[in-house]
Order: C-alpha cells, then sequence, then structure tokens
C-alpha cells in the first residue's frame, strides 16, 4: 500500500466487503453469517470516528484485513504459496521466540 488516503468511501469500502462475503460464503451458511457479522461488528464499532488519520487508519485496516483474507483463499490452491505462507510464519514464530527469551535475560 502506498501509505496515501484510501480512495474509497467508508460506505463504498463497507459494500466491498459485504461483496466479497457474498462471493467467499454465499447463501446463510454458518460461515456466511459470521463473515457477515464480523464486518458489521467491525464497521459499526468504528462508525463514530471523526478524526481523518483515525477513519484513514480503519479503512486501511479493512483493506488489509481483505488482501490478506484473498491472499489466504489464494494460496490454499497454490501448493507453492502455501509453503511459503508456512515458512514465514514458522520464522515469523521464531524470531518471536528468540525475542521473549532475550527479553527475559
Amino acid at each position: 500500500m502506498s501509505g496515501g488516503p484510501i480512495n474509497r468511501t467508508s460506505l463504498e469500502l463497507f459494500r466491498d466487503c459485504m461483496r466479497l462475503v457474498r462471493h467467499l460464503a454465499p447463501g446463510y451458511s454458518p460461515k456466511a453469517q459470521a463473515l457477515r457479522q464480523t464486518v458489521r461488528s467491525q464497521f459499526e464499532a468504528n462508525r463514530a470516528l471523526t478524526d481523518p488519520v483515525q477513519v484513514e487508519n480503519a479503512k486501511a485496516s479493512a483493506v488489509r484485513a481483505l488482501s490478506n483474507y484473498m491472499l489466504y483463499q489464494s494460496a490454499q490452491k497454490d501448493g507453492q504459496m502455501q509453503q511459503a505462507m508456512k515458512d514465514q510464519i514458522t520464522r515469523v514464530k521464531k524470531e518471536k521466540r528468540e525475542e521473549d527469551q532475550k527479553n527475559r535475560k
């Protein structure tokens, strides 16, 4: 991401999220209902934000979440990407453990 403002209104971003949910989990399955509820609750929690910086941060978080989920879904179909994600998770966990051990000393 460029770090600049998100060129979508909050309402447009909400609708994009709901369309993605409909694409990922059509109908009224438990997965679809859970995803819709998550999107609604996140947007509702940020409804009262008035500070432009906080609004942009919330919008950027929504875009990141959508991007991450789409990446995750793609990885499920691509063996190389799936392995790369597993390797990255392993590296991050190892670095965190090493940092925790260093902080304990």
